[in-house]
């Protein structure tokens, strides 16, 4: 049976999703300021129109990864919340992150990097730190809720601690992963969310 034909559209978003994948590994392995737009594009199997077709520059591919890395990472994460095993899936997703720690943490560090050597950035990265830390409030305030405890300040502020926290903690289990455990971030939410509780 034929393959079904692609519309320009779909053509077109397969395009960009290989064009985001590409920057995001040699992101990871170069730098942003270290790969070419040429880079990207050869990483991709496409030329350096098909980049300039995509994205106006560097800065916006920049931006669009920020958005759909953040948005992924979210849906991932709500979805292995919703259900009354949640807390051992996301253990389990910790834990699968840290196979991948240091990609990971090399890309957000690239991407931090990035805005602050281009401020022009920074609103991109700061809507996708908003974004991570509303999914961590809104988590918080509905287990206060499930409780039937006020929380001890503002949600908004309690998921700043997390979120910081989160970040902290991944740099030091990337740096002495023989003593912290995989899923170090779930067991400091834990610990503070008993805190928090009584």
């Amino acid at each position: 049976m034929p393959s079904k034909r692609l519309t320009r559209e779909e053509s077109r978003a397969r395009t960009r999703d290989a064009l985001l994948e590409a920057a995001a590994e040699l992101f990871a392995e170069r730098g942003v300021n270290g790969t070419s737009v040429e880079q990207i594009a050869e990483r991709a199997g496409f030329t350096r129109g098909a980049f300039y077709g995509n994205f106006a520059d560097k800065h916006e591919l920049v931006r669009e990864l920020l958005h759909r890395r953040t948005e992924r990472e979210l849906a991932e994460v709500r979805e292995l919340l919703d259900g009354a095993d949640g807390q051992t899936r996301l253990r389990e997703w910790n834990r699968a992150r840290a196979e991948h720690l240091e990609e990971w943490l090399a890309l957000r560090l690239e991407l931090l990097l990035h805005a602050l050597r281009h401020p022009e950035d920074r609103p991109a990265l700061a809507e996708r730190e908003h974004m991570a830390r509303e999914a961590h409030a809104q988590a918080l305030a509905a287990r206060f809720e499930e409780r039937g405890v006020a929380p001890p300040a503002d949600p908004q502020q309690l998921a700043l601690i997390v979120h910081a926290l989160e970040d902290g903690l991944l740099l030091q289990r990337m740096l002495t992963p023989d003593t912290l455990p995989a899923d170090v971030v779930v067991d400091a939410v834990e610990l503070l969310d008993r805190l928090w509780s009584r």
